[in-house]
């Protein structure tokens, strides 16, 4: 039977988006096909990242999409305000939707809603079948039976000034501001020399998002730091699964077979939510490989996934301590205390990649939460079963 592409990609976002680029340079004879539900590729995001997170090659292919890179970053806490060299990047959606319409050209079909998704078949809204080798689903989290999770909450802004703002490397955590619903922090992005991008983020217990509320607290915090703005130019918003435990098997066996990439796979950072380092990880890994039917597929990423989560189990016990761990409006003397650690052990820890010492050192020494909610935290790994949400 003819097919109308050797891969199939549903969902245009980050990881599909990523591979159906490599692939078109790597291997220009494969027939892809990026079917997107939305009028662009990529939303509305803004994806950062660290240096430390990729090596040089992934630096190198990556770079025609980052819009903004910085020679290190900043956090702010109450007891403790310090700079980092670590570098730090970020990529723009509308970026990552030019370059990628421009290469891929005909390979992309937007506005193209999808209702169901099978190894080798996609069933399109308009009741037409299209067919390949093999069908990768990354249209992004979902909610599983499987997972216990806490979540990641942010509404972002990016902003014009009246005047400069004066701020030269990104501010990635302010956690100075008002504490409530859990672990809140303000993140800065100095765009140019008088324009930023604002986010409010929260490591709530719950999914949603008040809206007006955060805002208005943006608008606050401009106004706290003698910002005056002159324009509102975008403004994103999202919310991220924090995995607290789970039965990663389990979570593959309801994908029904059918390949899946990106948050779909569960392949993001579990504490920080941060999803480009796995993406571009994930095509260096599938090219490598380059067995592209639909069963070695599904094979390869469900192997991949479940390595990954068994290797980062250690970074689930953390987050049961910032969630579960003492009040929440108390949460942010977690990271408070992590940023205390040496630059070294920090860029290891964002780039999933800690070594046996470093997992000694960040539980060692009095917690800075109460003993027994620390001691309960970290035995609650079976939470899923008690479907916590």
């Amino acid at each position: 039977m003819p097919v109308d592409a050797n891969l199939i990609l549903v969902g245009g976002g980050l990881a599909n988006g990523l591979l159906a680029w490599q692939l078109r340079r790597r291997r220009p004879a494969m027939r892809v096909l990026v079917l997107e539900q939305g009028r662009v590729l990529g939303g509305n995001h803004t994806w950062s990242y660290h240096a430390g997170d990729l090596d040089e090659q992934q630096h190198r292919w990556l770079r025609p999409l980052i819009g903004h890179q910085w020679p290190g970053q900043e956090v702010r806490f109450p007891a403790l305000k310090r700079r980092l060299d670590s570098g730090y990047a970020s990529i723009c959606s509308e970026d990552f939707h030019r370059l990628l319409v421009d290469e891929l050209a005909d390979a992309v079909r937007l506005d193209t809603p999808v209702v169901d998704v099978f190894p080798k078949e996609v069933l399109l809204a308009d009741g037409q079948r299209l067919r390949a080798t093999a069908v990768i689903d990354g249209r992004g989290p979902r909610s599983s039976r499987h997972l216990a999770l806490g979540f990641q909450k942010f509404l972002g802004q990016e902003l014009r000034l009246a005047a400069p703002h004066g701020l030269s490397v990104p501010v990635i955590m302010d956690a100075t501001v008002d504490q409530h619903e859990g672990y809140r922090f303000v993140y800065v992005l100095p765009l140019t020399a008088d324009s930023l991008l604002i986010e409010d983020t929260y490591y709530a217990d719950a999914g949603d998002l008040p809206v007006e509320r955060l805002r208005e607290n943006l608008q606050g915090y401009a106004r706290d730091h003698g910002w005056q703005i002159a324009e509102l130019l975008r403004e994103e918003q999202g919310v991220l699964p924090i995995v607290l435990a789970g039965d990663i098997e389990a979570f593959w066996d309801e994908a029904g077979e059918v390949p899946r990439a990106g948050l779909a796979a569960a392949l993001f950072h579990p504490t920080t939510g941060y999803s480009l380092p796995d993406a571009v990880r994930l095509v260096d890994h599938l090219i490598a490989t380059d067995r592209w039917d639909a069963a070695s597929l599904y094979a390869t990423l469900r192997a991949y996934s479940c390595r990954l989560w068994q290797q980062r189990r250690f970074f689930r016990l953390l987050n049961r301590m910032l969630f579960l761990a003492g009040p929440a409006d108390r949460r942010w003397q977690v990271m408070q205390r992590f940023y205390r650690l040496p630059e070294p052990l920090i860029e290891r820890f964002y780039a999933a990649r800690l070594t046996l010492a470093d997992r000694v050192r960040l539980v060692s020494g009095k917690p800075p939460v109460p003993l027994g909610e620390a001691l309960r935290a970290l035995a609650a790994h079976d939470l899923h079963r008690k479907e916590l949400r």
